[in-house]
């Protein structure tokens, strides 16, 4: 059976192997960002795609005029979306340029949210570099969109992640340092 030391220690590994995972696509991101943008672009249209063929099916299984029409509607915006994403992916990743400025405003709400929630976690002041790099970072992409879409979506979002996973490296080091010493 396992003790909560040996669990808390394992929970710390599997956040410092997650950290390492940010840390790395973050580096990737960054070394080539117009390729990492592109891509992402590329990504979400075929994620659009693949949810319009989901709402059609959807549709077609029936439950009701309303529902049916209702998902049919969402397959036509989401086929329709993922369509301009494939087609057009430099006006794409304009957009997503911007929407990335808003989910990074709110990751900050959110990242400050959890910093105050948490006032006992131990590493806590790690969530609030990353709330104020991420601020900072979703500011200056508003800043300055839409002239640096091509290159800032993939350095910003390589920049986030490697916060993302410092961040997590030391929350992880923490649990662990936590596990080990509730074990001994």
């Amino acid at each position: 059976m396992d003790t909560a030391s040996s669990v808390v220690k394992r929970a710390g590994g599997w956040l410092i192997a997650l950290a390492v995972s940010f840390i790395v696509l973050g580096m990737i991101a960054i070394v080539e960002p117009a390729i990492a943008g592109l891509a992402l672009t590329i990504w979400i249209g075929w994620l659009l795609i693949f949810g319009g063929v989901i709402h059609l099916i959807g549709a077609l299984r029936g439950g009701g005029l309303g529902r049916a029409l209702w998902q049919l509607l969402l397959a036509v915006i989401y086929l329709v979306g993922g369509y301009y994403f494939l087609s057009h992916p430099l006006l794409a990743l304009s957009t997503l340029t911007l929407l990335l400025a808003g989910i990074l405003f709110a990751e900050f709400v959110l990242e400050i949210v959890a910093f105050v929630q948490n006032a006992d976690e131990a590493g806590r002041f790690w969530r609030l570099v990353n709330a104020v790099v991420t601020l900072l970072l979703g500011a200056m992409i508003w800043a300055q969109w839409p002239s640096s879409s091509v290159w800032a979506i993939g350095t910003i979002v390589g920049v986030n992640l490697i916060m993302t996973g410092f961040s997590r490296l030391m929350l992880g080091m923490m649990a662990r340092r936590a596990g080990s010493l509730a074990g001994a």
